[in-house]
């Protein structure tokens, strides 16, 4: 069993800092801070919570505390990420090459 936790653990933290990598990756090459958020929003929540589950796998840590955290993760990343595109676009920072831009209309009438 021991053997198996330590492939687990091995093959968590290979594929986690892949998503590490990429996320860092894509926040330097994307143009605009909404492509950035794609990539640092998605892909590093996954780089770190395939770290924890490394770290559960050979650290052997209490499992409930570590899927509470793992949860809390998933939960807060996609709603920091919009809270951060949010405020972006109500501050008027422009979208490189967009196709579609639903909340003009929304920000430029009035109430």
């Amino acid at each position: 069993m021991s053997m198996l936790l330590q492939l687990i653990a091995i093959a968590a933290v290979g594929i986690g800092t892949f998503f590490s990598v990429i996320g860092v990756l894509g926040f330097l090459r994307l143009p605009d801070v909404f492509a950035r958020l794609h990539a640092t929003g998605k892909v590093n929540v996954f780089g770190v919570v395939l770290l924890l589950i490394a770290t559960m796998a050979r650290a052997q840590l209490e499992w409930g505390v570590s899927l509470i955290l793992i949860c809390f993760l998933m939960i807060t990343g996609p709603v920091t990420a919009h809270a951060i595109g949010s405020a972006a676009k109500r501050l008027g920072l422009p979208m490189k090459r967009a196709v579609r831009d639903d909340l003009a209309r929304d920000l430029n009438s009035p109430k």
